[in-house]
């Protein structure tokens, strides 16, 4: 029983030692994002853009369609879908790749924002941080507000208004 104990107690100490490595090293990515230019200065400078649609000038049904499709608990977490991400690492695991995303849309905002598209876990980690300041310091329409002009909407598009330019 002795061994079984200490086993176990290693095992944990090295998932401890694993955890604060990854969690160091996404911690080191965030701050060097926010040392290059801060998440307030990418908002305004967001915001500044020509093509920027306000949250007020979106029809309801589409921002609805947006939470319903992309993260429909985005009202009710803290800007991480516990569920979503838990499902996503599942499958991610179970395939032995990347297959499945489990991103809320404050973890979208955030990852468009400051960081490249690679798909690291050192990112992700990043992202929690500036999902921290973001659902910190903004309104949940306001995020949906940036997310809905900073996403890749296909042909080229990265925002709402040109896309329904596009389309329509």
């Amino acid at each position: 029983m002795k061994i079984v104990k200490r086993a176990l107690l290693f095992f944990i100490i090295v998932i401890l030692i694993i955890l604060a490595y990854l969690i160091f090293n996404g911690y080191l990515l965030y701050k060097e994002a926010i040392d290059e230019k801060s998440l307030e200065d990418r908002i305004s400078e967001l915001q500044s853009e020509e093509h920027f649609t306000h949250y007020n000038d979106v029809p309801d049904y589409y921002l609805k369609a947006v939470v319903s499709v992309e993260d429909h608990r985005f009202y009710s977490h803290g800007g991480v879908d516990i569920i979503a991400t838990g499902r996503a690492m599942f499958n991610n695991i179970k395939a032995m790749a990347y297959v499945e995303g489990g991103s809320s849309i404050s973890q979208q905002v955030a990852k468009n924002l400051c960081f490249t598209q690679e798909k690291t876990l050192y990112r992700k980690i990043a992202e929690l941080f500036v999902v921290h300041q973001l659902e910190k310091n903004y309104s949940k329409e306001e995020i949906l507000e940036l997310y809905i002009n900073n996403i890749y909407f296909g042909d080229g598009y990265y925002n709402i208004y040109d896309a329904s330019m596009r389309i329509f």
